[in-house]
């Protein structure tokens, strides 16, 4: 029966958010990143959020509601999802897909932003090359993966990691909950909400 397919699948989800529940570390680098996602928007630096897939999905919707709203009505915040097709199609036509995100951090990160960088695998040329030209232009790096032990967690300054199993599906579900956990604890933190 399909709905035997529903309820496992409920329930492997229902499983990996206990999992990120039950696990200290990774909701202490939740509280900081906010901690640091905030203090950059305080003295009027940018978000910039990249990944591929549905994770550009996910960086996209995060700098949309820091931009424009997540539940009520306040100032806009500064963020900038790298997610231009022109941008993008240049770039990886002119030096290749993995430099479209990093050839951006270049021309517009400078110190105070941040770069929310996402990559289920945490091993993502396109995603550690940003990484790295973040660094190289003083901009904050806070990682969001679901391999403990990646690239990404070694170059992010902070690296919030949910790690559900083989598949990025669940890792992408708990990706969005702890997106919009930094959101609302930004708002918390700048005293919009």
């Amino acid at each position: 029966m399909t709905v035997d397919v529903v309820r496992n699948s409920l329930k492997e989800a229902q499983a990996a958010l206990e999992n990120l529940l039950a696990n200290d570390r990774a909701l202490r680098d939740i509280d900081h990143a906010a901690d640091v996602l905030s203090a950059s928007l305080r003295v009027g630096g940018k978000v910039m959020s990249c990944g591929n897939g549905g994770s550009m999905c996910d960086a996209i919707h995060f700098a949309e509601e820091l931009s424009g709203r997540y539940r009520n009505n306040r100032k806009a915040l500064g963020a900038i999802p790298i997610s231009d097709p022109a941008h993008m199609t240049c770039v990886a036509n002119d030096f290749g897909y993995e430099f479209v995100f990093s050839r951006f951090v270049e021309a517009h990160g400078r110190k105070d932003d941040c770069l929310l960088a996402i990559s289920t695998s945490g091993a993502s040329p396109s995603i550690l090359n940003a990484a790295v030209s973040a660094k190289d232009h003083g901009v904050t790096v806070i990682g969001l993966t679901g391999r403990p032990e990646s690239s990404l967690t070694q170059l992010a300054d902070i690296c919030i990691c949910t790690p559900v199993g083989k598949f990025s599906d669940r890792v992408q579900e708990l990706h969005i909950k702890v997106l919009h956990i930094l959101v609302e604890l930004v708002e918390l933190k700048l005293e919009l909400a």
